[in-house]
């Protein structure tokens, strides 16, 4: 049996295939994000599993990641804020089910890159991990006991909205502080003066001043997040990826040492902040680690 991963993305739309366990990548590609709006993007993901599915009819189930949130009881889209178009409603499990003729399930991306990392990139040895994705917005992950927790309405993990400056600045969720408000791949670029945070990574790690002056100033507010996230669920592991993370140890130096300031309660040998490991995969490789963990594939299996 092998387990299919389908990524949604707002640029690309990547697939990955896993083995039995869900332990090995067996095969991955990446294709363009039909971006005409929301339908289009869901049919052409639907089109691209009913396409590996005839490639490989032994995948028994499929796991499918949105950039944004879902109704986990209707399989319908809520708020998708990366992809044009209206999502509010639209039925992704369902369209996307029809066309595989497999048992699907959803999952939010950033659900999808800390489960991934946990199982099989950065941290894959360790049982209870936060994860961390640092793009356009701010997404996390919970991995406790080696499994995902969703927590109510599948929304545990929202690390990006945690409040960390009161009155600060304005979050596209309607509060105000968040983290996101503070990382954002837009706020560091505008810190560092550049139109992108690729640019701002890449003049920070030739020396740029300012762009290091901004990559520090954001790494001091995820520090001071994950300190709050460490100190509650003292986990084995903390997994930071997306853009600003290719900063490497321009970012993560400040990181840990703000992080190891603000965490007094735990030896500082309990737990490790790691770099991503898997790239631009991890979705697509948690959407297919998904479907091999849903109840509906296990009634699969157990019926083979």
């Amino acid at each position: 049996m092998t387990w299919l991963g389908i990524d949604i993305g707002g640029t690309n739309t990547k697939v990955a295939l896993l083995d039995d366990a869900a332990s090995v990548i067996l095969e991955h590609d990446s294709t363009p994000t039909d971006r005409a709006d929301a339908h289009a993007a869901v049919r052409h993901a639907a089109e691209l599993g009913a396409h590996w599915a005839n490639r490989h009819p032994d995948i028994r189930g499929v796991g499918v990641t949105i950039p944004g949130h879902f109704d986990a009881a209707t399989g319908r889209a809520t708020i998708v804020p990366n992809i044009p178009g209206r999502w509010l409603g639209l039925p992704v499990r369902e369209e996307i089910a029809a066309s595989v003729s497999r048992p699907t399930t959803l999952i939010n991306d950033a659900r999808a890159f800390g489960l991934a990392e946990s199982r099989l990139g950065a941290a894959r040895d360790s049982a209870n991990v936060v994860a961390l994705v640092l793009g356009t917005g701010v997404g996390g992950a919970v991995i406790l006991g080696g499994r995902l927790y969703n927590g109510q309405g599948g929304l545990a993990g929202e690390i990006g909205h945690m409040v960390l400056k009161a009155d600060g600045p304005s979050c596209r969720c309607g509060n105000r502080g968040c983290l996101e408000s503070l990382t954002r791949a837009d706020v560091v670029a505008e810190s560092a003066g550049t139109d992108t945070v690729a640019e701002a990574v890449v003049r920070a790690r030739a020396g740029d001043g300012r762009a290091l002056a901004a990559i520090d100033a954001a790494a001091r507010w995820i520090g001071i997040g994950l300190a709050g996230v460490a100190t509650l669920l003292t986990p084995d592991a903390i997994v930071i990826g997306g853009g600003i993370a290719q900063a490497g140890e321009v970012l993560f130096a400040p990181l840990r040492k703000e992080l190891l300031e603000r965490t007094p309660l735990l030896a500082p040998e309990s737990f490790r902040v790691l770099p991503a490991a898997l790239g631009t995969i991890a979705g697509a490789v948690g959407a297919a680690t998904i479907a091999h963990d849903a109840p509906a594939a296990r009634r699969s299996r157990s019926s083979i």
